[in-house]
């Protein structure tokens, strides 16, 4: 099983719900410029699907199941029609993939309001204090969210506390360059592995509970399933 995360977030947050599943071999990715793995910008989310090709090829891992949300999922939905002998199933929780609409004359985005997030803690339980009960992180399962503070936050080089291991620069150029891959709708129609799409419900394109998830996508995919969740947010695998 292979699980690739979202925007911001690391492979650790996915700890809980690989503990269901005690005799699999599991591979938690921490994406480019998250978590433990190098930090860079973003230039092009199909540098996403390449690098869990690579680490799969690395690894010699077949026919996984995969299991990704929001750019996690995106990216190995691009994967997995590119190398199809990687995944033999595949759980997408509301991947970013958009109405074809969405991808025709798109300005580049120029800015992100998560460039100027707040960088920099104490430490892991002052991180736990200032978002616990802020919005969204107040959905999260107890676990999940102190899973996602104690392994989002990295040394400061200067010695200083501890600052995130998704840098707010890095972040916001994931969402600036968020429609930069128009192929991955080819990339869907090509997919030679069933494929379950949760989504959740839709509030608009600028706030980040609502399902960014084009409704005709599972029908596009061959081996498509689409469950439609409008009780859950953009966060219900958490």
């Amino acid at each position: 099983m292979v699980f690739a995360h979202a925007t911001g977030f690391h492979g650790r947050v996915f700890d809980a719900i690989a503990e269901f599943f005690p005799k699999r071999h599991i591979l938690q990715l921490d994406m480019r410029g998250h978590g433990r793995s190098q930090s860079v910008r973003i230039e092009h989310w199909i540098e996403f699907a390449r690098d869990i090709a690579a680490v799969l090829a690395e690894a010699r891992v077949g026919a996984a199941q995969g299991i990704g949300h929001s750019m996690g999922a995106h990216s190995i939905l691009q994967c997995a029609a590119d190398n199809p002998d990687l995944f033999s199933r595949l759980v997408l929780f509301d991947p970013v993939v958009l109405s074809p609409e969405l991808y025709e004359g798109a300005d580049p985005i120029e800015d992100h309001p998560t460039s100027r997030r707040k960088n920099r803690f104490a430490g892991v339980e002052e991180m736990i204090d200032r978002f616990r009960s802020r919005d969204p992180y107040d959905l999260f399962d107890g676990r999940v969210f102190e899973d996602y503070s104690r392994f989002g936050l990295l040394p400061a080089t200067d010695g200083e506390g501890m600052v995130l291991a998704c840098a707010p620069e890095t972040e916001a150029s994931v969402y600036m360059t968020s429609r930069s891959n128009p192929g991955v709708l080819d990339a869907a129609r090509k997919l030679a592995c069933p494929t379950l799409v949760v989504r959740a419900k839709q509030l608009g394109m600028h706030d980040f509970k609502s399902s960014p998830t084009w409704p005709g996508l599972a029908a596009a995919i061959p081996y498509g399933r689409d469950l439609y969740r409008p009780d859950m947010t953009h966060f219900h695998p958490f």
